[in-house]
């Protein structure tokens, strides 16, 4: 059986350790769909994704302890 809260954490820290690199996934494929079925469909979505990797980055920098 999958372990989707595993899988879930995985992608967690892979954003919080990787935020550039996710939101560039995010706008590679947001361009490649909005050519599509027309970039106005697709920019919200794109913007509420990057939002996404924000606050999850925003709190993996909150759960690690100061140094």
């Amino acid at each position: 059986m999958v372990d989707f809260g595993a899988m879930g954490d995985k992608a967690k820290d892979f954003v919080g350790d990787h935020a550039d690199q996710a939101k560039q996934g995010v706008d590679k494929v947001g361009d490649a769909v909005g050519d599509k079925i027309g970039q106005d469909k697709v920019d919200g979505v794109q913007q509420k994704a990057n939002e996404a990797i924000d606050n999850l980055n925003n709190q993996g920098d909150q759960q690690q302890p100061q140094q």
